[in-house]
């Protein structure tokens, strides 16, 4: 054994010929699990090809394990060379750091517990987004929303509004976003409640409360979702518009005049199902239904939790999805954020996917047939999101951006229909892995504004997939863009705040709370990288400080870790909501594997 090992170490030696610090080795940053696909990536500025790479025990210093490099992915990005290093194989808790030839990892760590508290830590985020009481500043904010535009009512009619999650660095509150994310949230307690734990309080404030602080959370999403529907024929889409981007400023300081006042309420926009903008640009609406369909997701999912937890609050929340989703049935359409002062709005252009998700978490709460019927023939119109396996869109034009409906139908199908709906998955996975498997990142996912929200929705696409089907034909490409998100990217820096603790991620976000007060962002999932054309193109990106990652740059995709570029750099809500559900789903993964083996 050792003569063999000697053998491989001197062909790795003379099958790499380059100068130090030419080549890069890409890991996951959180570490891997010891049963779990492990891989890495290698990446050369030269042309130059590796035969092997080692496994390195990081205390001992001693090589614990070699494996072959195998194919070479050949050009990606900033890179002329690139393999793929698969250490499955080795599956001994540790901490370690591979070699091959001249390159060296970071440290990682394999070990049942690397997932452990990351759901958790990502509700961190969303608790610092609150409107409203923030619990991470300790006050109020937003406390005078809003005055109307567009309903039925007079213009500038007072309603309270306050509450919610801001979308992103700025304070605007959409309900498309929030609505998503209430159900992710919704969905990690439901799937994987043995995970999360209490340590909040339902005002965000520590202290235990008797429920799961990811519960708490997502009924901070269900009250404000509530609020923006307060009538069976009354609907908001969207609270503030893009007069908020006066600079930055704390939320409690916020003293953005919208017609009113400095401070004094924000306009709240009606769900007109008609394009809507009160300055230069509007939106391209036509319906109600993409909205609508997404409240009645986030209130038939939050009645059936709160059945027995809250009774009556179950009972509000099944008359407000029935309302709403009546709401998207009369008002065919999809239902846009409305812009004012610049062209940038979120410009979503589908519906059904929406209105199957309502329909099916409606089925599941009355288990009335017809629900089950409408939400199939919903998805018979869109099979497969239209994002995947495409090379570009536009913001936010798919969303969400994966559909959560064929899984809650499929939860309840016959064989049949539960077959056709898995195959959907596997066709909309299928166009992705096309393009991925030509480079070593397994990259099929395209580069445009919020790439790292498409990723984690990927990675989720392919986790549903593989718990219907039982089908592990996938599960190197769902790792492979879960590893991306925490360093095995060409960047090789973790995409999440402070996860993990003592990684490369985010210094420098795009926003308030760190750049002018260096407060942390634990937990929020920034947007990520995008292709070097749209960078070039937007207006007001500038970069404030030297590039620590100016060498992977590329003309095809750019990731800068500065407050300046909003477009790589800035944390959403959304996001960071669903990547608390792919953490969860990982985390009790682990568990699940580990009482197998009990």
């Amino acid at each position: 054994m050792r003569k063999g090992l000697l053998l491989i170490l001197c062909l790795a030696f003379l099958t790499t010929v380059k100068a130090e610090g030419d080549a890069w080795i890409r890991i996951n940053q959180l570490g891997y699990t010891p049963a779990g696909i492990k891989v890495a990536v290698w990446v050369s500025k030269s042309e130059q090809k590796i035969g092997s790479f080692q496994v390195v025990n990081a205390e001992a210093n001693k090589t614990v394990y070699s494996g072959k490099a195998g194919k070479a992915y050949g050009k990606y990005g900033s890179f002329m060379q690139s393999f793929r290093l698969d250490f499955s194989a080795f599956q001994a808790p540790g901490k370690y750091y591979l070699t091959a030839g001249s390159a060296k990892s970071p440290v990682f760590r394999i070990g049942e517990d690397v997932y452990k508290g990351t759901a958790d830590f990502a509700l961190r985020y969303m608790r610092q987004q609150r409107s409203g009481f923030n619990p991470f500043l300790k006050d109020s904010c937003h406390t005078t929303d809003g005055y109307t535009m567009y309903g039925p009512m007079p213009d500038s009619t007072r309603i309270d509004v306050a509450g919610g999650w801001h979308d992103a660095t700025d304070y605007l509150q959409y309900s498309t976003t929030s609505a998503n994310a209430t159900y992710h949230l919704l969905a990690a307690y439901r799937d994987f409640s043995q995970v999360f734990t209490d340590k909040h309080q339902a005002n965000g404030l520590d202290g235990a409360n008797g429920t799961a602080d990811v519960l708490d959370e997502a009924k901070w999403g269900l009250g404000w979702l509530l609020k923006m529907h307060p009538k069976e024929d009354w609907l908001f889409n969207q609270l503030a518009d893009d007069r908020d981007h006066q600079g930055m400023r704390l939320p409690t300081h916020d003293s953005v005049d919208y017609g009113v006042g400095p401070g004094k309420g924000r306009s709240v926009y009606f769900a007109s199902g008609q394009p809507q903008g009160l300055g230069k640009y509007k939106n391209r609406a036509t319906g109600v239904a993409s909205t609508a369909g997404k409240f009645a997701s986030a209130f038939a999912l939050g009645a059936v939790l709160y059945e027995r937890k809250d009774p009556s609050l179950s009972a509000l929340l099944k008359n407000k999805a029935l309302s709403a989703y009546l709401l998207g049935e009369q008002k065919p359409g999809v239902c846009q954020t409305a812009p004012n002062v610049s062209p940038y709005f979120y410009e979503e252009d589908n519906w059904v996917d929406d209105m199957e998700l309502g329909a099916a978490a409606i089925y599941q709460l009355t288990a009335e047939k017809k629900y089950f019927q409408q939400a199939f023939r919903y998805g018979l119109k869109e099979k497969v999101t239209p994002w995947l396996g495409a090379d570009t869109a536009r913001h936010y034009q798919w969303y969400p951006f994966h559909n959560f409906g064929h899984y809650e139908l499929a939860l309840k199908a016959d064989q049949k229909t539960r077959k056709d709906l898995v195959k959907f998955y596997k066709e909309g996975i299928e166009r992705v892995w096309k393009k991925a498997k030509e480079n070593a990142f397994f990259r099929g996912v395209p580069f445009i504004w919020c790439s790292n929200n498409l990723t984690t929705s990927f990675a989720i696409q392919c986790n549903l997939y593989e718990r219907l089907s039982g089908d592990k034909e996938f599960s190197e490409l769902e790792q492979a863009n879960f590893d991306w998100l925490f360093g095995c990217n060409p960047w090789g820096t973790g995409m999440v705040y402070g996860l993990p603790g003592n990684g490369d991620t985010p210094s420098d976000p795009h926003s308030s709370l760190s750049h002018l007060y260096r407060y942390p962002l634990d937990g929020g999932l920034v947007d990520g990288p995008v292709y070097g054309a749209i960078y070039k193109q937007l207006k007001g990106v500038t970069l404030h400080g030297a590039d620590p990652y100016a060498e992977f740059q590329s003309d095809l995709v750019v990731y800068h870790d500065d407050y300046g570029d909003y477009s790589t750099n800035e944390p959403t809500m959304d996001g960071t909501a669903s990547l608390v559900y792919l953490l969860a789903a990982k985390e009790a993964g682990l568990k699940e594997g580990a009482s197998a083996k009990k």
